[in-house]
Parts: structure tokens; C-alpha cells; sequence
């Protein structure tokens, strides 16, 4: 598992670089000396298993007992999530762009926080989207690593 995850990092680096430019300040990205580098990268590399439809790569991500809160709504493990919205966030992802607008991170020992904004946008079961989101991921680091302990998501239409 502790290569799998590594080499979800190490694929996506060169992407979560990339998606980082434009909207995103200088000042809000992450660099490699930032304590919570390795956190964000987990967190681009788990966006990125979504949008390849890489599910074994998202779910090696994710802790056991992760908490996933969307629309009102509560996944409360990692196999709860497999079984319902894997599949579909990980089409809406494929079928989507989204574009990190703004992130903060901050690492407390072995828990960290990764915090973004950002707009999706693209077209999903025939309907166009767009929508701004928000998304707060807590992390924790344990032997194998950073994995992701919680997840919420919230969007709206942009005004």
C-alpha cells in the first residue's frame, strides 16, 4: 500500500503543479520546504485517482475509517464510499475541470488540514456544470503516511 500510495504522489506531482497555475496565488501554494507539501500532495493525488477512474489508487488514499460529508449526507467508511459514490465522483470527476482558486494548509504534529476553493466546471449526465466548491480534508499521518481521515464537500452556483 505505501508504494501505491507514493506512486499516486509521484504521478500526480507534475499535475497538481500544473493545476495550480493561473487563478492560484504565488503566496496560497504549497512549496516542497512547506510542512504540509506532502499532505497537499496527497490530496491533489486523490483528485487525480477520481478523474483517471483509478479507483484502487482513491480508496488507498483514503483511512479505513474516513468520514465523507456531502450534501447532507455521511459515508462512514472507506468501504461505505467504494460501495456508493466512488463510482459516480469518480465520472463527474472525469467528465468535469476543476481549478484550485485558492488552498491553505497547516500540519499539527501527525494531523493536517487541507482546505480549497475552487470552480468545476465541464458537463455531467448531459447538464452543464458549474459550480464553486469548497473542500476541507483532514489528514493523518500514521506509518504507511499521509491518508485522508475526513472529507467535506460543499458547492454552489457562481452569482
Amino acid at each position: 500500500m505505501n508504494r501505491l500510495i507514493l506512486a499516486a504522489v509521484l504521478a500526480v506531482s507534475a499535475t497538481s503543479a500544473m493545476a495550480q497555475d493561473g487563478p492560484v496565488s504565488p503566496a496560497s501554494v504549497q512549496t516542497a520546504a512547506d510542512p504540509a507539501a506532502p499532505a497537499v500532495a496527497v490530496a491533489d493525488a486523490f483528485h487525480a485517482a477520481l478523474g483517471s477512474g483509478d479507483a484502487d489508487a482513491v480508496l488507498a488514499l483514503l483511512a479505513e475509517d474516513v468520514m465523507v460529508l456531502e450534501e447532507g449526507g455521511a459515508e462512514r467508511s472507506r468501504e461505505e464510499y467504494a460501495g456508493h459514490h466512488l463510482p459516480a465522483d469518480m465520472a463527474f470527476a472525469a467528465a468535469t475541470t476543476a481549478e484550485v482558486t485558492r488552498r491553505a494548509a497547516w500540519v499539527e504534529g501527525d494531523i493536517a488540514w487541507v482546505l480549497t476553493e475552487g470552480r468545476t466546471r465541464g458537463t455531467f449526465s448531459g447538464r452543464p456544470v458549474d459550480r464553486l466548491t469548497a473542500e476541507t480534508m483532514i489528514l493523518h499521518r500514521g506509518a504507511d503516511g499521509w491518508s485522508i481521515r475526513h472529507i467535506h464537500w460543499s458547492s454552489r452556483a457562481p452569482r
